[in-house]
């Protein structure tokens, strides 16, 4: 009877509340140590999702694109901070369709130039955007890279001389799609296992893929015990126009602090920045949940 009465207590009132946090460590350390070092957790927005951070420097300052999500207003947006203050965020703008779902702006420095990769997935495609030198808030869309399916948390990089674009489709969490191309604005064509049988935890995106002593890792959420559980890092084994292999070599679990989760993780030199989640209680949460499933 108790149990039963506070499992609807936490059904009704109980809401996952997401932050961002920095860690000064290189990513090169992370693999060594096979973990991450203290995390430092920024003073929380007034919204109920920061999350999907992706950090660039920008000569001497720190710029963090992520998902920004209020229930009241359904549907989440993509903003940018700077230098780890959110009272200095702002809209990104330049998105199309703007009115749909936005998260996960992945981020892709190809020599002077600075592009981002958002999740859109209700347009059924995946858009190359280019951030504006002059204006970091401006994204002009270049290309639809891949289109057809509601692809979720796009991941790409430049490795063994081609830029290899991976990415899942919502809803369906064991068929990872990779494809590739020459150029980062170019034809990409699809590998020949599309689709390739991966493991629930192995499949959607965690950030930015990224090399070590010339072996390329791929971040990934695991969500085998809830949403957003952890993060699996990934070697990959081998990777070719008609092969993959990959390996689990450790896991990135949650901080203390917002121990109900932790699912992306980006990095510069020195710095790596991840989110996380908490549990919160709020008289106003059935109202909040019923706002965003009737947005959605």
């Amino acid at each position: 009877m108790f149990v039963s009465i506070y499992n609807l207590f936490i059904k009704c009132f109980a809401i996952d509340k997401w932050n961002i946090g920095v860690v000064d460590q290189s990513i090169e350390e992370l693999v060594a140590n096979k973990k991450l070092s203290s995390v430092n957790w920024l003073k929380e927005d007034n919204v109920d999702y920061a999350a999907d951070p992706f950090i660039i420097k920008d000569k001497n300052n720190i710029k963090i694109y992520y998902e920004e999500l209020n229930f009241w207003q359904g549907k989440g947006k993509i903003m940018m901070m700077e230098n780890f203050d959110f009272k200095t965020k702002k809209n990104i703008s330049g998105i199309t369709p703007s009115q749909i779902h936005l998260s996960y702006p992945y981020l892709l420095q190809n020599d002077e130039d600075l592009f981002c990769i958002p999740e859109t997935s209700e347009s059924l495609e995946i858009g190359l955007y280019k951030v504006d030198k002059n204006n970091p808030t401006k994204l002009k869309k270049q290309k639809v890279l891949v289109e057809g399916k509601q692809f979720v948390d796009s991941s790409i990089i430049f490795y063994s001389g081609k830029y290899w674009l991976f990415t899942s489709v919502s809803g369906i969490n064991n068929q990872l799609f990779i494809y590739y191309s020459n150029h980062i604005d170019g034809d990409y064509l699809p590998h020949e296992l599309n689709p390739i049988l991966v493991e629930n935890k192995a499949c959607r995106g965690a950030g930015n893929l990224f090399c070590v002593g010339g072996i390329m890792y791929r971040p990934t959420q695991n969500s085998s015990t809830c949403y957003g559980g952890s993060i699996q890092m990934n070697k990959v084994i081998s990777l070719t126009e008609s092969q993959y292999q990959t390996e689990t070599v450790f896991e990135i679990l949650p901080d203390e602090t917002y121990k109900r989760g932790i699912h992306q993780i980006s990095f510069t030199k020195d710095k790596i920045v991840v989110d996380g989640k908490r549990r919160v209680f709020n008289i106003t949460t059935p109202f909040k949940k019923l706002a965003r499933k009737v947005s959605v």
